[in-house]
């Protein structure tokens, strides 16, 4: 499936297709089971024309298991869940209980990981608000065993539909992104930003928004340790921008007669 918007812009990269399908693909990228990986590294291989796949046993990381839509994986956090509200805030280190569990991990997690553990990401403040973080988050299980992430250029429309597209760009692109997504609507709130890790602003904040009235496009890769993670794939200019299939259909009706046929976008793309 070609993107005029993708032409539009004059993307590098592909879009990306996320597909929920109980069929596995063949031949696509996986991370072993019960194997730590960032799902961003997938993502990444994607946007460069590999297909990737994910299982409830192949997941990656607790986040990407949660943010591929298979429940709740922070339950799975080694140490247990108490510890991963302290993980993602100020740390294990003043809890002597919580520091034994995490000793015991250490034979097991990178050092930087470990000092994280100890110390905290400190990405939220307190570990009661990564509770209610956690609380708000629109969680999912879904109803399909696998996860895929495929070039859309690759997506055959009459065996698989997709479920989200993400566009990953340059700042000039998501400027131009921001603008079509409310180009043809009567309101003009039509994208977010919500605080989250980078897999689950493509995953399950954009399957969230399948359901608003209108549906909204999803800004995503502000997660600092995302973009640590695939700076050496991508560099370090890229964001995401996650739209619901059927906004995505909207958009690509939208592109003709547009400002990305005017002067003003494309002086933006003059060297």
């Amino acid at each position: 499936m070609e993107s005029k918007i993708a032409k539009a812009l004059k993307m590098e990269l592909n879009p990306v297709a996320i597909i929920w399908s109980d069929k596995k693909p063949q031949n696509a990228q996986e991370f072993k089971e019960n194997k730590w990986g960032c799902s961003m590294w997938m993502f990444a291989n994607a946007a460069k024309g590999k297909t990737a796949v994910f299982s409830r046993k192949t997941y990656g990381c607790w986040g990407n298991g949660v943010g591929v839509g298979f429940g709740n994986k922070y339950l799975e956090f080694p140490g247990g869940i108490d510890c991963f509200y302290n993980f993602l805030s100020s740390g294990n280190k003043n809890s002597e209980e919580e520091m034994k569990r995490v000793e015991g991990l250490k034979p097991y997690v990178s050092e930087s990981m470990y000092d994280d553990l100890v110390e905290g990401e400190r990405y939220i403040k307190s570990p009661a608000n990564v509770k209610k973080f956690i609380e708000q988050m629109p969680i999912v299980d879904i109803d399909a065993e696998y996860v895929i992430f495929k070039p859309l250029k690759d997506v055959n429309l009459d065996e698989e539909k997709p479920v989200v597209v993400i566009f990953p760009v340059l700042p000039n692109q998501l400027a131009a992104l921001v603008v079509l997504a409310n180009y043809g609507r009567e309101t003009f709130n039509n994208v977010i930003i919500p605080w989250g890790a980078g897999c689950q602003t493509i995953g399950i904040f954009a399957y969230k928004e399948r359901e608003s009235k209108p549906q909204r496009a999803v800004i995503g890769l502000t997660d600092i340790s995302a973009r640590n993670n695939i700076k050496k794939q991508l560099g370090d200019n890229y964001f995401t921008f996650a739209i619901p299939y059927e906004m995505f259909l909207e958009m690509e009706g939208n592109v003709e007669g547009s400002f990305l046929e005017r002067n003003s976008f494309k002086e933006l793309f003059e060297k």
